[in-house]
């Protein structure tokens, strides 16, 4: 097998992504499925244009994976970090279909030609250290509440697709100075960067630069030491946050609201595994947390005795509760259709 990194550790983590041209995303997507097989697990999404996710499993699967989506056309390069983990850190296998791989509703936004310098991490201490750059953090902001780099802005945003409005409407003052700033931008593994600094240079903003690789790639390769970045990053899957050298970070993920919860949170009155935390505590009402609260058992029912509450046996539970209901659904439309005609021949 050909050496992988993370060698310590039984599970590789690829995060990766690519801009490209993409005819049939349909028939792009049952090629991944199989490229995956039984061993891969993640979520991968497709569009026109291109390819995004983060796929975990044994090392010789994930690189099969990989080397698979290297032969497709267009995506000879991709942008690929990798990490380790000691779990499985995915339930299942998803390979969707999208209009954008990264959601930011500006679909005449140009990330392949448009998109702004990019910033080895070697060089990004010295990029945002300069009093003349602006330096944004276009992540969401329970992102920002748990790690970002000194001296960053953080739109407080909820999702991707406000931060256009957020620039319109806080962003440009930033920038509109007799001598315009160098803006910094960052995200987690460079994606979403590519299509807000293709659209700060499409409202004129003439020097936009980002980090290449994202933070994910900064933490691989700067020494804890130089770093200025403080705290953890947030990732999407069950790890729930890195630190320096993608080590696994302190803080878990809160079942309900699927929001990181700091080890402080843990000791919150309001924090209940698989129920609710700080976070969410007032946006649910008591039915829904008593709901919460039988998942959970049922959870740790599954785990007492050994099954999958979450992941294939579930998948299987799933698919045959769906089957169920269709059945149900055709039988009510069929009583309903023989009523109808009853009262036809009346």
């Amino acid at each position: 097998m050909t050496e992988t990194p993370f060698q310590d550790y039984p599970v590789l983590v690829a995060a990766l992504y690519r801009f490209a041209p993409v005819a049939d995303p349909a028939a792009l997507r049952e090629r991944l499925i199989a490229l995956c097989g039984e061993e891969v697990r993640g979520t991968l999404l497709v569009a026109h244009e291109g390819i995004n996710g983060t796929i975990a499993g044994p090392h010789d699967a994930i690189l099969r994976v990989v080397n698979g989506i290297h032969a497709e056309p267009g995506f000879d390069r991709l942008e690929l970090k990798y990490s380790g983990a000691n779990e499985m850190p995915f339930y299942r296998m998803k390979v969707r279909i999208k209009k954008e791989i990264v959601t930011m509703g500006l679909p005449n936004l140009d990330p392949v030609n448009g998109v702004g310098a990019y910033v080895k991490p070697a060089d990004w201490n010295a990029l945002i250290s300069d009093p003349d750059t602006v330096i944004i953090d276009t992540r969401n902001d329970y992102e920002f509440e748990i790690g970002t780099f000194k001296g960053a802005i953080q739109p407080n945003t909820k999702t991707f697709r406000e931060f256009a409005d957020w620039f319109e409407k806080e962003g440009r003052d930033l920038v509109n100075r007799p001598n315009p700033p160098k803006v910094a931008m960052f995200c987690t593994g460079g994606i979403r960067c590519e299509k807000a600094t293709a659209y700060l240079k499409s409202e004129g903003i003439p020097e936009v630069h980002h980090l290449e690789g994202g933070i994910l790639k900064y933490l691989e390769e700067i020494p804890e030491p130089e770093s200025l970045w403080e705290g953890e990053c947030f990732v999407f899957d069950e790890r729930v946050s890195v630190g320096h050298g993608l080590k696994l970070g302190e803080h878990t993920l809160c079942r309900a609201c699927r929001m990181p919860v700091s080890p402080e949170g843990l000791k919150s009155p309001k924090f209940v595994e698989g129920v609710s935390c700080e976070r969410c505590w007032d946006e649910r009402d008591e039915e829904r947390r008593a709901a919460y609260a039988e998942r959970q058992r049922q959870i740790e029912l599954a785990k007492q005795r050994g099954s999958a509450h979450i992941g294939t046996d579930a998948k299987i539970a799933a698919e045959q509760a769906r089957i169920r209901a269709a059945e149900e659904r055709e039988k009510a439309r069929l009583a309903a259709l023989k009523a109808k005609q009853q009262e036809a021949d009346a």
